[in-house]
């Protein structure tokens, strides 16, 4: 299933500040706004948390001429393991897609645009994984972005970690766009 906008609907949804970026790559979201909070439909349930899990609708557009993929990830710096957090990563996203819906991150993919495949992030496994930072911990950022790709597919296997991920995503991007979130507890 493709999650495509036509151009009045992800105006409608963006607002002005959607058009006033529309000359560069941009990603945004209906769901979250940058520097905002998120809700417990994105904390994770497990580790401590009991939230719903649920990755945000998101929406890009702007890419540069020869875009072949996209792919995207949620990433938290200040996680306190020296390296940080990966709570999602989907690779292989169409050349023609221009966002996600809210709810696609599920495990088995399913939501996804065809040929769309998730690796694996920290919590083990594919699949979104929300906010779930120490308890007491200051406010965490969690950064949502999208590359642009000259390649249609990455090589890497299923299993492939974050950080072979991470490489192959900067050895290819052509554009990245971002926005980031926090969430503390």
């Amino acid at each position: 299933m493709r999650f495509n906008f036509h151009q009045p609907l992800a105006l409608a949804l963006l607002g002005a500040a959607g058009f006033a970026h529309a000359a560069g790559f941009t990603l945004t979201s209906p769901t979250i706004k940058p520097g905002a909070t998120l809700t417990q439909a994105q904390v994770f349930n497990g580790f401590g948390c009991s939230g719903q899990n649920i990755s945000p609708a998101l929406i890009w557009s702007g890419a540069p001429a020869g875009t072949k993929s996209f792919a995207v990830t949620l990433y938290d710096p200040d996680a306190p393991t020296g390296s940080g957090w990966w709570h999602w990563v989907v690779i292989d996203l169409p050349a023609d897609s221009t966002g996600l819906a809210e709810g696609a991150g599920t495990a088995d993919g399913k939501a996804l645009p065809a040929g769309a495949r998730q690796g694996r992030t920290d919590f083990g496994a594919a699949g979104f994984g929300g906010a779930c930072p120490p308890q007491g911990d200051k406010p965490h950022r969690y950064i949502f972005t999208v590359y642009a790709l000259k390649t249609d597919k990455l090589d890497v296997p299923p299993d492939a970690t974050a950080a072979l991920i991470g490489s192959m995503l900067n050895a290819n991007k052509l554009a990245k766009a971002t926005f980031t979130a926090k969430y503390g507890r």
